[in-house]
């Protein structure tokens, strides 16, 4: 994968930030829907009529708790400009992880890690997810007056993501298999938004908990300045991680303590790769001895010594195409993305597309902000 990639920005009121978005990538938002289409398709047997009636369950709910994103996605529906897709095709695409009754097979490692006493938090993740999407994927910042301006990369016609705001406030995103699923929450591609919204990890949590939770079981692991949580969430409730002694916060795709839930055991590889990003970590910390972790760890060295990691393959923390699957089941890293935070200074964060050390990721390491 290389190439330059989509950047694009976005301000106004929430329908003019949703036309510009859907004008701007309008041939990827038509990829994506055709692309999931698919997906839904094989996955759980559903046609796009289907996946629709769902659609309308969300976008009622959405209007109730979130009214200014359904807004925003009016505006995205408009803006692709095409008479067959409508606001519902753009509910679809946010709502897409609930839609499929927990049967997406998406995988993803993320981290959140405190370095000492040097005040530096870093926030990162592999996303994993079909092949497909990779090439659609976007660079993106949002401004609104009022609130912190977001950067992000995201899934066209997806209204939030995985990146951070000018508060330093960021998110993560482990997908979970689990039951049950609530039409009446909201989706976690919403709750992401409205994470990134937010001034501080506290008042994300909070604002979670008066929406009520997830629609389905997710895990966000999010961060500010000062500290990260890993949210176990769900319907039924959740579960918030803490850091362990050396600061850190390691998450793969399955819950460590939310026991909620039904959860059948789905991509084997989880457990291992949870136990392997947490071994490299423990080799980078006794590797630096008495030198302050802040100084020696950052997004490059994360990159290269966890993010790359093969071991396990194709079920690795740097995931590649398991050949025994068709080709619409063709998963991998798409990119990797490592934060930085540190109170009064910039957040700041570096992006590779692509599998991190396999030689075929992009050459280009873009910054955000841009």
């Amino acid at each position: 994968m290389g190439g330059g990639r989509l950047v694009i920005d976005l301000f106004g009121p929430p329908y003019e930030i949703g036309l510009k978005h859907g004008q701007a990538l309008a041939p990827q938002i038509l990829s994506q829907l055709q692309i999931y289409r698919g997906i839904f398709a094989d996955t759980c047997k559903y046609d796009w009529p289907q996946v629709l009636e769902v659609a309308e369950q969300f976008r009622a709910t959405i209007g109730r708790l979130a009214p200014d994103l359904l807004e925003e996605m009016r505006g995205i529906a408009d803006g692709v400009g095409q008479s067959d897709v409508g606001l519902l095709d753009i509910v679809a695409l946010n709502a897409r992880s609930e839609i499929a009754l927990g049967q997406w097979d998406d995988g993803c490692t993320a981290l959140a890690w405190k370095l000492g006493t040097s005040g530096k938090q870093l926030l990162g993740q592999n996303w994993d997810w079909r092949a497909s999407v990779g090439e659609n994927l976007a660079l993106m910042s949002i401004r609104r007056v009022g609130k912190p301006t977001i950067w992000m990369v995201t899934e066209p016609g997806i209204v939030g993501k995985i990146g951070f705001n000018s508060s330093s406030v960021g998110v993560c995103l482990n997908a979970i298999r689990a039951r049950p699923i609530s039409t009446d929450l909201l989706p976690i591609h919403l709750l992401l938004r409205t994470a990134l919204e937010c001034d501080s990890l506290d008042a994300a949590i909070a604002t979670f908990e008066t929406l009520g939770g997830a629609a389905s079981s997710q895990h966000i692991l999010i961060a500010d300045a000062h500290r990260a949580r890993g949210l176990e969430l769900s319907p039924r409730g959740g579960a918030y991680l803490r850091e362990d002694a050396d600061g850190l916060i390691v998450h793969t795709n399955h819950f460590l303590q939310n026991r909620l839930v039904d959860e059948p055991p789905w991509l084997s590889g989880s457990p291992f790769r949870l136990e392997k990003a947490r071994a490299l970590c423990g080799e980078i910390v006794k590797e630096v001895g008495p030198v302050p972790l802040g100084d020696a760890v950052n997004a490059a060295l994360l990159r290269r010594r966890v993010f790359a990691n093969t071991e396990n393959s194709p079920q690795a923390i740097c995931c590649s195409p398991d050949p025994a699957r068709g080709p619409l089941a063709k998963i991998e890293t798409l990119f990797n993305i490592v934060m930085t935070f540190e109170d009064g200074k910039q957040p700041r964060a570096e992006v590779v597309f692509g599998r991190p050390g396999s030689g075929a990721e992009t050459r280009v390491v873009y910054n955000m902000p841009w």
